[in-house]
């Protein structure tokens, strides 16, 4: 952590003295760990995943659902061999896997509290996309599940939104890599996600051509049957939206329409559809440190 180059940013911090571009410094920060049943239903099922949701981010979209915690507000420092009884702990309650929910930041933390705690259930790596491919490499060693984003095909949109120009080549590179060391996705007999790849996309307002450009993009790079896509309507206005007034809106049923179209365009099946109505502020998890202490 005295040169922090765990995400593509390569901020270089100390992080043992000073924050990151993560916004968080070197002690493991987490906020709810928790049954969730939020995520697509090959993650969810019936008895949940559990979700560890980790304080900072390597990207902080403007418009993060999440945007206290990605900024590093919220959350509760907790020790490796926490971390590790945190796992355990979720593990006895039943849940299908375990879901860690953005943990660049503190990556190695992670991979030893996952030694240490030695899980039998899937580990899910729920991530906006934005990864080295040394980084996801690593965690290879211990995750079964990427759940990688993929926000923006355009670097103007991801530049205007998450201030990473680089954003689309870098997550890519990233994805083909969870590819390689995962390989094909897998399902048990009971329709839950074993191993692989599930790439997901939220649709932005006025952004239909972002969106056209990764269900293309998906459909010539994966053949049918090797990755899981969820095309995501849930889009809410949250975060610091001052200066992007664009964002200050749901999706419209123009909008949503025109990337149903493109999905079927690009013949991407294996995967997910919300319904427009996925909006709202429901979904959010409360970050009041529960299953932390």
């Amino acid at each position: 952590m005295s040169e922090c180059r765990l995400c593509p940013r390569g901020c270089g911090a100390d992080r043992e003295r000073v924050r990151g571009v993560c916004r968080v410094g070197a002690k493991v920060t987490v906020a709810r760990a928790a049954p969730h049943y939020g995520e697509e239903p090959c993650v969810s099922g019936e008895r949940g995943s559990g979700a560890v949701f980790f304080a900072g981010c390597p990207l902080g979209c403007v418009y993060c659902q999440n945007y206290e915690l990605s900024r590093g507000r919220t959350g509760e420092a907790v020790t490796v061999e926490r971390l590790a009884g945190i796992f355990g702990e979720l593990e006895a309650m039943g849940v299908h896997n375990l879901n860690l929910v953005t943990g660049t930041q503190f990556a190695p933390q992670i991979l030893e509290a996952l030694r240490i705690a030695a899980p039998r259930v899937p580990v899910v790596w729920n991530t906006s996309g934005y990864e080295t491919a040394e980084t996801v490499s690593a965690l290879a060693e211990r995750v079964s599940v990427f759940m990688p984003d993929l926000k923006y095909a355009f670097s103007s949109t991801a530049a205007r939104y998450s201030r990473a120009p680089d954003y689309p080549e870098t997550a890519r590179a990233a994805i083909r890599e969870m590819v390689r060391l995962t390989g094909p996705y897998e399902l048990d007999e009971n329709g839950m996600l074993r191993s692989g790849v599930l790439i997901r996309h939220l649709v932005l307002p006025g952004r239909i051509a972002d969106t056209r450009s990764v269900l293309r993009w998906v459909s010539e790079t994966f053949a049918p049957g090797t990755v899981l896509f969820s095309l995501m309507a849930q889009y809410t206005p949250c975060g610091d939206l001052t200066r992007t007034p664009e964002l200050k809106r749901t999706l419209t049923a123009d909008e949503w329409d025109e990337a149903l179209s493109a999905l079927a365009e690009y013949g991407i099946e294996d995967g997910y559809v919300q319904d427009l109505s996925a909006a709202g502020e429901e979904e959010i998890p409360v970050f009041d440190g529960t299953g932390v202490s």
